[in-house]
């Protein structure tokens, strides 16, 4: 039995994010991982080849570079070991009639492609690249602020002394706008408007669903005015300098550690007890790094919150559909049909448009195999060789949106079966898709690794059906809202325990978010 100030159960990013800050200001801090490594989502493997170095989820460390938590201490994370490989062709997407649009964050460029397709078009992209840097300061000053009315109230306050009613109006209706909405009002060619609608799926917003619009507008506009970023030698990067930092300051972390058991007394959170028996103390806070169903009455909290309206939240949060990954150790880059410049980019979306991302979201929810799903084609070795031996490649290969439980297929090929009798399959079905646009990738394929949305829950409980972001970010649960009504500042009716992760606002990506703004809660700001 030991005695901490907080325990958390869980080493992803968010968790050693507030685990860290914490034990720099003199907390006496112990992390509970089940894996043996740290990172959840956020890991590098050798998962094909000797020498191939993929990430296991995560590629991009945009959302880290510019958080809060880096702006504070980017110091002492470089000196213990994080190092940035930067994309200045960040995103692109290749269509069926042989054309292609990409965002570079050379404005010139961009506009160029833009012209390529509409002038108007290209008119409407400088315009909100002028206008994005006041916008940005509203929309990521919210994301970057605790989930209170108090904090609502304030921001609401400078929005409105910034830009007035009316502005104020303009930023909560981009809000709340679907994708086709916000695209359909600002650009005309139907190319420009796949490649930008392609980010909303990978949060769980096809086009027409409300609050989309905000996620295609903000990283198409970051990636234009600032590049993007992924980790040098692999995302672990990020992990791995936050684990030094973490120990430096005395932290205790400890892998292969599985917690069953959230102890409570008298209504407030005690400690943890491990798989193999052992009892850990915790005097200040228990933080919990886990999807909201894992602390529904029977798993985590064997008796329950003691709140049965938030335990019912908790066994009913929605998660969003499912991904598969599918790693590649190649010969080399794609060729890709549509242009030799494409080979530059950190991504390539395979989306042909609006309607058929609709399309693959409905047949997706309605539990059928997608007959084209979303793919999102990685190709960090082209911005940062060291992943790989000199002269080979790694591409990243996410298969977006897929059923947790397979009904039926959309194309009618493959029969009503379990991930692991069908991924394989399923996974040639991506390669053809990808084999379209690229002639002579398989013939480049060294090793390949699948990795199902079954196989990611397995990896980490917390990608739920495969589901990478831990939850719909639809509008009714998201906000206030996240992960339930009472409950967005990482607060649960037992006292000291806490909530981090994609569950909680500000929702997903690698940013740090909750586990930042949950760190200045615990030791003051």
């Amino acid at each position: 039995m030991s005695d901490y100030d907080a325990i958390f159960v869980g080493a992803g990013h968010n968790n050693m994010a507030c685990a860290t800050h914490l034990a720099l200001k003199g907390w006496k801090i112990a992390v509970f991982e089940r894996n043996p490594a740290i990172g959840g989502a956020v890991q590098t493997r050798e998962l094909t080849l000797p020498g191939f170095r993929h990430d296991l989820g995560a590629m991009n460390l945009s959302l880290f570079a510019g958080s809060a938590f880096h702006q504070n201490y980017a110091n002492e994370l470089k000196s213990c070991g994080l190092n940035f490989a930067p994309a200045g062709d960040c995103f692109a997407s290749v269509f069926p009639d042989g054309r292609w649009f990409g965002v570079s964050s050379d404005m010139a460029r961009t506009v160029e492609r833009l012209e390529g397709f509409s002038a108007a078009d290209a008119e409407s992209w400088k315009r909100l690249v002028a206008e994005f840097p006041a916008e940005a300061e509203h929309i990521f000053g919210l994301l970057g602020s605790p989930m209170s009315a108090r904090a609502l109230a304030g921001t609401a306050w400078k929005l409105w002394r910034k830009k007035g009613v009316r502005g104020a109006l303009d930023t909560a209706r981009l809000l709340l706008s679907s994708t086709r909405t916000w695209l359909e009002e600002n650009f005309e060619s139907p190319h420009v408007r796949a490649t930008l609608a392609a980010w909303g799926m990978h949060l769980d917003f096809a086009p027409d669903i409300a609050g989309g619009a905000v996620f295609p507008y903000l990283e198409s506009m970051a990636n234009q005015s600032f590049g993007m970023v992924l980790g040098k030698g692999g995302a672990d990067t990020m992990m791995l300098a936050l684990e030094k930092m973490l120990t430096d300051a005395g932290g205790r972390l400890f892998t292969g550690s599985d917690v069953v058991e959230i102890t409570t007394a008298g209504g407030r959170a005690t400690g943890v007890r491990l798989a193999n028996g052992d009892t850990h103390i915790a005097a200040k806070a228990v933080v919990a790094g886990v999807a909201p169903g894992a602390l529904q009455p029977g798993r985590l909290l064997a008796k329950g919150s003691g709140d049965a309206g938030f335990d019912t939240a908790m066994k009913k949060f929605r998660h969003a559909p499912g991904t598969m990954m599918i790693h590649l150790a190649l010969d080399g880059l794609p060729d890709w049909t549509a242009g030799e410049e494409l080979q530059k980019f950190a991504y390539v979306h395979i989306a042909p448009s609006l309607d058929q991302m609709a399309k693959t979201y409905q047949q997706a929810v309605a539990g059928l195999l997608p007959d084209e799903p979303i793919l999102v084609v990685g190709q960090p070795t082209a911005i940062d060789p060291s992943r790989a031996p000199v002269g080979k490649h790694v591409l990243w290969v996410q298969v977006r949106v897929l059923p947790a439980e397979i009904a039926g297929d959309a194309a009618g090929k493959i029969a009503p079966a379990s991930w692991d009798k069908v991924k394989e399959r399923y996974a040639n079905r991506a390669m053809a898709m990808i084999e379209a646009h690229a002639p002579g990738l398989k013939k480049k394929v060294l090793k390949r690794a699948v990795f199902s949305p079954i196989d990611l829950e397995r990896e980490n409980p917390n990608l739920v059906g495969g589901d990478q972001i831990c939850g719909s970010h639809h509008i009714a649960q998201n906000f206030l809202f996240r992960p339930a009504r009472g409950y967005a500042r990482y607060n649960t009716p037992v006292a000291g325990l806490h909530l981090t992760g994609a569950a909680t606002w500000p929702g997903a990506g690698v940013g740090a978010g909750s586990g930042y703004l949950l760190a200045q809660q615990l030791a003051g700001r």
